[in-house]
This record gives C-alpha cells, structure tokens and sequence, in this order.
C-alpha cells in the first residue's frame, strides 16, 4: 500500500465512526515496513474521555501490539491533521513521520473541535522538599537493573 491508500484507510474509519457509531470524523492507521499495525477512531463522545482521540488509540495498540513505548520505525496517518495533544503523543512516541488527509480548518469549520483553546491555563511550579524524588529513585533503579 502506498500513502494514498493509508490515508484512504483513516478516511474510511471515520467515516465509519460517523456513520456507524455516531462518533466524531477522526480515524488514524500506524503502519511499520508498509504493513498496518493499529488502528483507531475517536471515541470521545462515547466514553466522555477528551484524551480518547484516533490518534491516541492508534499509538496504544501499536504500542501493545509491539510491545514498546518508541514507534520509531512507524509512520501515522490521519484523518485529520493531529491536534496539540495528539502532536504532543506523536512525539513522544518517536514516529517517523505523520500524513494526515484534511487541515484543522475544516474541523474548526464543521464545529468538531473547538475554534480556540484556553491556552491561558496558569501552570505554576511549586517547589517541594521532596519533588524529585520519584526522578530520583527511577535514577537508582536505573543504575540497578544496567
């Protein structure tokens, strides 16, 4: 299959997430060495879980399906260009590359997603005796199990 084809795949699991299920018009497909490896829909309206996003579930599977938290070898391809959150998870994930079949526009004009997000949200950093503890144990057990 080609990127084309892949794409076409995401298109044709949101539309069927629309049709069948009601859901929202979001499908992604994780494919590694040309062959699919995950899947899956945009689920938010379903479970009422605002991280439950096609491309979030996608990576879940093929981080199950793999047995590893870094898809570097993989490419993602979406129905919809990816959202903050979703670009954050790509990231983290380590995949190789992201195609996506229709620009955030055409979701903010079809009042899927919101036109603006609070990006004025205080995030504040308290400083605690004890807050990198946990940092620093996972350093220790690092050096353990090395």
């Amino acid at each position: 299959m080609n990127t084309q084809q892949f794409l076409q795949l995401a298109i044709d699991l949101a539309r069927s997430n629309v049709k069948e299920k009601g859901g929202r018009p979001f499908g992604a497909v994780i494919v590694r060495n040309g062959e699919v490896v995950a899947t899956g829909v945009n689920t938010v309206l379903e479970t009422k879980d605002p991280t439950d996003h096609a491309e979030m579930r996608a990576i879940r599977e093929a981080s199950r399906v793999l047995g590893s938290e870094l898809l570097s070898d993989c490419e993602i391809y979406a129905s919809g260009e990816p959202c903050p959150m979703c670009q954050g998870a790509i990231q983290r994930a380590d995949l190789k590359a992201v195609y996506y079949a229709s620009p955030k526009e055409v979701a903010m004009e079809a009042k899927v997603v919101p036109a603006g997000s609070n990006l004025n949200i205080p995030f504040q950093y308290v400083e605690m005796a004890n807050g990198s503890e946990p940092f620093e144990l996972w350093t220790k057990r690092k050096e353990n199990t090395e």
